[in-house]
């Protein structure tokens, strides 16, 4: 019963990032705007980790599987893709590199950040 709970807030958290993707006028999928709620909700305690952690954790061990309909889907159109292939690899790779450039630039500022609050803290 407790991953029931845990699916229902998960999938509560989903249902009001798709509502505000209908509501508001931005280019945003829903499933970014549930991310963003659910990081907002878990950052100032509305919900708690105990409360989706299980079945998150699920979730992304299962995620696979997740991408099989997905890839089926690409494989009924690639002859219709093929003249396009080039420029979608491209869009790719680039957008690849930049996400892994940003992320790694986040993180490290996040370390930075985190090692001069520890150092001020021992002073």
């Amino acid at each position: 019963m407790k991953y029931v709970k845990q699916l229902a807030v998960i999938m509560a958290v989903s249902f009001a990032g798709e509502l505000l993707n209908r509501i508001l006028p931005l280019p945003v999928p829903g499933s970014v705007y549930g991310l963003v709620i659910l990081f907002l909700c878990l950052t100032f305690g509305l919900i708690k980790l105990e409360q989706v952690e299980e079945t998150g954790t699920f979730l992304v061990k299962i995620m696979p599987v997740l991408f099989i309909g997905p890839c089926v889907s690409l494989m009924t159109i690639a002859g219709d893709m093929a003249d396009q292939i080039v420029p979608v690899l491209a869009v790719c790779l680039v957008s690849t590199i930049i996400v892994m450039a940003v992320t790694g630039l986040v993180s490290q500022a996040v370390l930075d950040r985190k090692a001069r609050k520890e150092e001020k803290s021992h002073e």
